[in-house]
């Protein structure tokens, strides 16, 4: 599954920010659980409707928004 395929873009969810499909867990969410310190299992085991390649998908989206952000300056 590629990352297009498990984060989505839906307007009339989370006010259109990018969200694990099938969910209402923003990729903000994620990244702000790893940050706080958050282990992966401790996501999976408090979201069930989340998978490892979920969490996969949320780090390389970030760090391609992150890429593309810089590339541009």
């Amino acid at each position: 599954m590629t990352i297009s395929e498990r984060i989505v873009f839906d307007p009339t969810i989370r006010s259109g920010k990018p969200i694990i499909c099938g969910t209402r867990v923003s990729v903000v969410d994620i990244l702000e659980y790893l940050a706080g310190g958050m282990t992966r299992e401790d996501i999976l085991s408090d979201f069930a409707d989340l998978s490892a390649g979920d969490i996969n998908a949320t780090l390389s989206f970030a760090a391609e928004r992150e890429h593309r952000l810089f590339a541009a300056a």
